[in-house]
């Protein structure tokens, strides 16, 4: 179980802390107390003085150093915990913990931004061409085996649940992340697979415009593994462009 480093800004948790050591936490008193708190920890995180597997100081500790009361620090790591910024533990090594960033965590807030209707169908769409048609010369270039069998066999279930009547536009979202994947490129990976709920339902709106996708659609996934397959980027281009443009033309509607 990750614990704190010896010189993390909250080393010392459960432990006295020495004289010497800087108190990176201000005492607040005006607003709504629990959010300042929050505020507070969430700045020490982006500023990498807080990184995950980190522990904060237990809650006695961030009373005083808060100089507020045991429920506002508990009301303060509920909605860190709820924000995704730490994760609390039970037990005696328990406490609160900082995590790293996940893609479902941002996946949530922009399906929380879509039910809004701050971002649309058409803008992921959008987002889309630029991103995926960016990233098909390193999939070309580092495809590996495992990944050109992986992709051959989502086409296959695609053909085989449009003959079965059973295909669901999500096989086709999941092509879509195992590409990505193909890129070997962690934060290419991340991006797409955070915007998985989104780049969903742009294709279902695309789909009810036009019923026909689906079959299109898993045909095209073929052919653009067979152009990786021949390490030719110029022509896996050409396919993945064609496919996201369909896509856009029936979700933008040019």
């Amino acid at each position: 179980m990750a614990t704190v480093r010896e010189n993390s800004p909250v080393a010392g948790a459960g432990v006295a802390a020495s004289p010497a050591e800087p108190d990176l936490f201000s005492r607040v008193s005006v607003g709504r107390i629990s959010e300042i708190i929050v505020e507070q920890i969430r700045l020490l995180i982006r500023q990498g003085q807080l990184k995950p597997g980190d522990r904060l100081p237990p809650e006695r500790d961030l009373c005083e150093r808060f100089g507020v009361s045991r429920v506002t620090v508990r009301e303060a790591l509920r909605m860190l915990e709820s924000s995704g910024l730490v994760e609390i533990r039970v037990g005696a090594r328990g406490g609160a913990f900082v995590t790293a960033p996940t893609s479902d965590r941002v996946g949530e807030g922009l399906a929380d931004l879509l039910s809004m209707a701050v971002v649309s169908a058409a803008d992921i769409t959008e987002a889309r061409m630029i991103l995926e048609i960016g990233m098909v010369p390193l999939v070309c270039d580092r495809a590996t085996k495992e990944d050109l069998a992986d992709l051959e066999t989502l086409c296959e279930r695609a053909r085989a649940a449009l003959r079965s009547g059973e295909y669901s536009m999500s096989m086709s979202a999941e092509f879509h992340i195992r590409v990505a994947q193909a890129t070997h490129n962690p934060a290419v990976a991340m991006l797409v697979e955070s915007i998985r709920g989104s780049i969903l339902r742009s294709m279902q709106q695309a789909r009810e415009a036009a019923p026909e996708m689906g079959h299109l659609g898993t045909e095209e996934h073929a052919r653009f593994v067979g152009a990786v397959r021949r390490r030719d980027p110029e022509a896996a281009t050409h396919i993945m462009r064609e496919h996201l443009e369909r896509t856009a033309h029936r979700v933008i509607g040019h």
